[in-house]
């Protein structure tokens, strides 16, 4: 399995495209595809006929993916950062850390 730079929960920072710039919490990530839901970011409109959750049907505006390549985390202080992994001093595990500033990224 591959080990990627986003977890879902995580605030990012959209870095490449339409939506350059763009911040949100990430929803879904498929691994699969490398693609990540971000919360109110790359909205597209999808038409929709009228079902019992819509009974008006209509136009929504919904959350497209986004490859994960254009996106990177957030550190504490709302500053976009590359990530590292390195094992916790009382653990043992791994962590992701912000090459940045050097804090952990929880």
């Amino acid at each position: 399995m591959i080990k990627l730079h986003v977890k879902k929960g995580d605030n990012v920072v959209v870095i490449a495209g339409d939506h350059k710039s763009e911040q949100g919490k990430v929803l879904i990530v498929n691994v699969e595809k490398l693609t990540a839901i971000v919360e109110g970011v790359n909205l597209v409109s999808k038409h929709t006929r009228p079902n019992t959750e819509n009974p008006k049907g209509g136009i929504l505006k919904k959350e497209a993916p986004i490859h994960i390549s254009n996106l990177k985390i957030l550190d504490g202080k709302g500053k976009a950062t590359r990530i590292g992994r390195k094992a916790d001093e009382k653990t043992g595990k791994s962590v992701r850390y912000s090459k940045k500033t050097g804090e952990v990224i929880k």
